[in-house]
């Protein structure tokens, strides 16, 4: 299948997308995404290593008899953190590999 010598030219080229791919990785986690539920009263912040880093929740949402509503924006707003970081994670893999592969990583 390969030529005599082994990969060659393909071994390298596979060598150099594991790099790029383990300094993705690196860099991922120095690059954060925010989002919001509740109108902006309950605010996430995710890494592209898709970990939430920070939490903000204003104190007007905070109400003891209803801390439903409360876990809910708190669920509503990771949700859409996570998925923006992944966004994030799929374009800047998309430019390694010069196509969109979702859930590789």
């Amino acid at each position: 299948m390969f030529p005599a010598g082994g990969m060659g030219k393909y071994g390298k080229t596979f060598e150099d997308m594991q790099k790029k791919l383990q300094k993705l990785d690196v860099d991922l986690k120095e690059r954060v995404v925010e989002a919001a539920a509740g109108g902006g009263m309950v605010k996430v912040k995710v890494n592209g290593g898709e970990e939430v880093v920070d939490i903000k929740i204003e104190k007007d949402v905070i109400n003891p008899d209803d801390k439903g509503m409360l876990e809910d924006l708190v669920l509503a707003a990771v949700n859409e953190g996570i998925k923006k970081a992944k966004k994030l994670r799929e374009a800047e893999l998309a430019k390694i590999t010069g196509m969109v592969m979702p859930g590789l990583m």
